[in-house]
């Protein structure tokens, strides 16, 4: 037995007298387990530093704080800080002294960069006092330099005025939650003293430069702001970054991300890469002489998958693809410390794993099969003297844990357990998988998740779960918002296929849903509950519903327009016309490509697959919930479904959350919206 598989029997405790204790999951045991967020390893490889997040269903209980664990395994897992908000953007000094953490404290409007001297002790000290929030930060080799990020306005603060309105010369105006406010990230500068202190003002390298001042210049985009992702040269004279140049033309074209450099005592940065491509993260070997970036190829498509690409310094040529042979999107990476071997994580059948390719040449291979779980937040110590490989590991019976990659052994190793009690006590098994052929030839993954106290003699309702993206998978990993074996709790068999779309299955898989939005990958879940329903015995055919989020939300909407084999349906933040999803969103340009051209040009697509064509014929049985400050499937289009609804008399229940966005964030609107679920499939589900 592989020592993954050794480790998942310990963690869950398997054994014969637990077995006879376990108890369902319910929504406490998903929604309060431990949060762990991405390991970031120091430069010797010794210790790992991560945010350990306690949720809570009152705000006012909730903790986020600094842990750290020596990698060797031998100790256990100690906090850094005591603090309510969550620190992020970590990051280590080059001799290991320092942790560096962005994180909002008392008397702070916004977050600011703090260092916490891990060898002399006391209280994280603060090196910036930025008005908009600090973040990002990086520490030049020698220690004397601090960059990190900071939003600064377009125009001066006009101070109080009598009126309040937002004004937009272009594209985008919003972001999932929120409006896009009239600041831009810039590139800062720290003089640092020898004892780490601030000395003398930052200096914002950015400013005065053609690129800040071009009407199309933005970060890369992200939930939580835009970032630059800045690094250091190896001599410190230079930093790396990644902006966008033409962001203003994300109404009618795709935009791309750049590596720029830029001195450390200011100037206009140099643009390093050309084309329509997308860089993000870049990084430096150890001897710095080969910088690594994530990489996105333009092809005029709406998905490409990620890769890792290296470029020549500081003579800087034509970035050489590294991951590409593997066609499966290529996330975290790390370089080794002698500049030979890059490590990297890719999503691949409903699971994230480990795999590594030369530096010299694309020829990536698995590091090891991975019976359970996966992997993210991979970290390796880029100057430890022996290979040191970190990462989160989790499964969908087990929420994450940190654990040390062991590539020789074929496996990882445990270095917390911070869920592994509650696990423990968790009446649930690790997640079935099935393969069968489509109507199309291709081969297509599904998941099961049984229900607890699973009799295979039994007869099961089938709940079939449809992931969003829809360029994501269905993984074996523990979730939060649309957690199977918490649907399963009610007595329920949860079906999860990965549909036409999906990746983790090869990039020309992924990029076959454009054209064909809705249908082909509809086609590819009823078939794979047909199969289920043939090749297990305990699913009860007769008795199914179907539900998801986002795009799977729009999935549910064209299962109500094309088919009646649902006893009923559950639809969040689903769109029901394309046309008006299109024109209201915050992301429009790739789904006019996915539909062959602009809801008013000659693709059938916009009338054949939009749900709102058929509303005459609707009449399955639906709950509808969204978050009110949702911009990317905005509020209109559940109106426009519930109107339709309401108007053929089907029966249906509307949840509005005012609060919440895409998600539902809040402990407390997550159990009433599971609650309400559970409801609508017992009533329509139970005999």
């Amino acid at each position: 037995m592989r020592m993954s598989a050794i480790l998942a029997v310990a963690l869950l405790g398997g054994t014969l007298a637990q077995a006879a204790e376990l108890r369902p999951i319910t929504h406490e045991d998903v929604w309060l387990a431990k949060r762990i967020s991405a390991p970031v390893l120091s430069p010797d490889g010794s210790r790992a530093v991560f945010v350990v997040s306690e949720p809570a269903y009152d705000d006012g209980d909730k903790r986020a704080d600094l842990w750290i664990v020596a990698t060797d395994g031998q100790t256990p897992a100690r906090r850094l800080t005591q603090t309510r908000d969550a620190e992020s953007s970590v990051a280590w000094s080059e001799d290991g002294r320092y942790v560096l953490f962005a994180a909002k404290r008392a008397g702070d409007d916004a977050a600011q960069i703090h260092a916490l001297d891990l060898a002399g002790g006391g209280e994280a000290r603060r090196l910036t006092q930025a008005k908009t929030g600090a973040r990002s930060p990086v520490l030049s080799p020698d220690g004397r330099w601090l960059a990190y990020v900071s939003d600064v306005p377009l125009e001066p603060d006009a101070g109080e005025t009598k009126y309040r309105v937002r004004i937009y010369d272009g594209f985008p105006i919003r972001n999932w939650d929120h409006w896009r406010k009239p600041q831009r990230p810039h590139l800062f500068v720290q003089a640092l003293a020898a004892d780490g202190s601030p000395e003398g003002e930052p200096r914002d390298l950015l400013a005065g430069t053609q690129l800040a001042a071009s009407p199309g210049f933005a970060g890369r985009g992200g939930n939580s702001g835009e970032n630059l992702d800045p690094v250091w040269t190896r001599d410190g004279r230079e930093l790396v970054f990644v902006a966008s140049d033409n962001r203003n033309q994300a109404a009618y074209a795709f935009t791309d991300t750049q590596l720029y450099r830029v001195a450390a005592g200011g100037g206009e940065p140099v643009r390093l890469t050309q084309g329509h491509d997308r860089y993000a993260r870049p990084a430096f070997s150890a001897e710095g002489r080969r910088l690594f970036a994530s990489f996105e190829h333009g092809t005029g498509k709406p998905y490409n998958i990620d890769q890792v690409v290296v470029l020549d310094w500081p003579q800087v040529g034509a970035p050489r693809t590294l991951t590409a042979p593997l066609d499966r999107p290529a996330s975290d990476f790390a370089v080794s410390a002698d500049g030979r071997t890059l490590w990297f994580l890719a999503d691949d059948a409903g699971r994230t794993k480990l795999y590594s390719t030369p530096t010299d040449r694309a020829a990536p291979r698995l590091a090891y099969e991975l019976d359970s779980g996966s992997y993210s937040g991979l970290a390796l110590a880029a100057r430890a003297r022996r290979p040191v490989l970190v990462a989160s590991w989790a499964s969908a019976v087990h929420p994450p844990e940190i654990v040390r990659l062991e590539p020789a052994a074929r496996g990882h190793v445990a270095l917390t357990a911070f869920n592994t009690s509650l696990a423990a006590q968790i009446d649930w098994q690790p997640l079935t998988e099935f393969w069968f052929e489509n109507r199309r030839g291709e081969r297509i993954h599904s998941f099961l998740a049984l229900p607890p106290g699973f009799d295979p003699a039994a007869k099961y309702p089938l709940f079939v779960l449809m992931h969003g993206g829809p360029h994501s998978m269905w993984s074996d990993d523990f979730g939060i918002r649309w957690n199977p074996h918490l649907f399963a709790a009610g007595g329920y068999v949860v079906l999860m296929t990965d549909y036409k779309g999906s990746t983790g299955y090869g990039e020309a898989f992924a990029q076959s849903i454009q054209g064909d939005p809705l249908r082909g990958p509809a086609d590819d879940i009823n078939d794979a509950a047909d199969e289920a329903i043939r090749r297990f015995a305990f699913i009860d055919g007769s008795r199914q519903c179907a539900g998801g989020a986002s795009y799977g939300g729009h999935l549910s909407n064209w299962m109500q327009a094309s088919t009646q084999r649902y006893r009923c349906l559950v639809s969040h933040a689903g769109l029901v016309n394309l046309a008006s999803q299109w024109g209201t969103s915050d992301v429009i340009y790739g789904r006019e490509v996915n539909m062959g051209s602009p809801p008013w040009g000659d693709s059938p697509v916009w009338r054949e697959q939009n749900p709102i064509a058929y509303a005459g014929e609707f009449g399955t049985p639906v709950l509808l919930t969204i978050g009110e400050r949702d911009f990317r499937v905005p509020l209109n289009n559940t109106l426009e479904y519930w109107s339709a609804l309401q108007r053929e008399r089907v029966p249906s229940r509307l949840l509005v959350f005012p609060d919440e966005n895409h998600w539902i964030l809040s402990g407390e609107n997550s159990r009433f919206f599971y609650g309400e679920v559970a409801a609508w499939l017992a009533k329509y589900l139970k005999e």
